[in-house]
């Protein structure tokens, strides 16, 4: 197999990021390969849990100061800061 090029891989990245939703397993194989090519995924990064890598899509919002606390189904507290 060839290796990827790290322009390769963030449209890799780019393309993931534009889908509804996706497995768990796919959320590991990219927060992988980003980390491989040393890509920052930033903002995106809050898109999945930080335990078990679900979509945090319809996971439960609860707002404090500054931050916004997203309950996974795994029951994970993900905190992540406001825009």
């Amino acid at each position: 197999m060839k290796a990827m090029s790290k322009s390769d891989a963030k449209k890799r990245i780019e393309a993931f990021f534009t889908k509804d939703s996706f497995t768990n397993e796919e959320a590991r194989k990219i927060k992988r390969l980003a980390m491989h090519h040393k890509i920052r995924l930033g903002k995106q990064r809050s898109r999945f849990c930080k335990k078990c890598n679900a979509d945090l899509k319809n996971g439960k919002v609860r707002i404090g100061k500054g931050y916004k606390i997203i309950t996974c189904s795994c029951g994970f507290r993900n905190k992540v800061e406001m825009e």
